[in-house]
């Protein structure tokens, strides 16, 4: 199976992330794991977390890399309701400030997490 986080898109249009939740923690995961990754308890149910979020980091990949064309911009995203994610910026070659707010969008052609800055 496709080991990245799965984007949906809910009622409202809005894209979300599906992942899971420790029902004793609160820890949330985007896999669905036997046991929650904090607490080692076997009490991890399916969540959807989303759909916004804040820039805890971001680069730009300069360097070719098969499928992709340069330059594009990735970033850290600390979901509101949820875990960190590696997603795409959408429709920016330039790096992207600690702290900006962003909304998860669309997946890419290639089925990564995509995000868009919040204007």
């Amino acid at each position: 199976p496709d080991p990245r986080p799965q984007v949906i898109q809910s009622g409202d249009g809005s894209f979300r992330l599906l992942g899971s939740r420790c029902r004793e923690c609160g820890h949330p995961m985007l896999a669905l794991p036997p046991r929650c990754s904090r607490c080692l308890e076997p009490h991890v149910a399916q969540a959807v977390f989303g759909a916004h979020g804040t820039v805890w980091s971001s680069t730009v990949v300069r360097i070719p890399v098969p499928g992709r064309t340069p330059p594009y911009a990735l970033a850290y995203v600390d979901i509101d309701d949820g875990p960190r994610v590696l997603a795409h910026v959408e429709d920016r070659t330039d790096r992207i400030a600690v702290g900006e707010r962003v909304q998860l969008a669309a997946s890419t052609a290639e089925g990564d997490v995509a995000v868009q800055v919040m204007t």
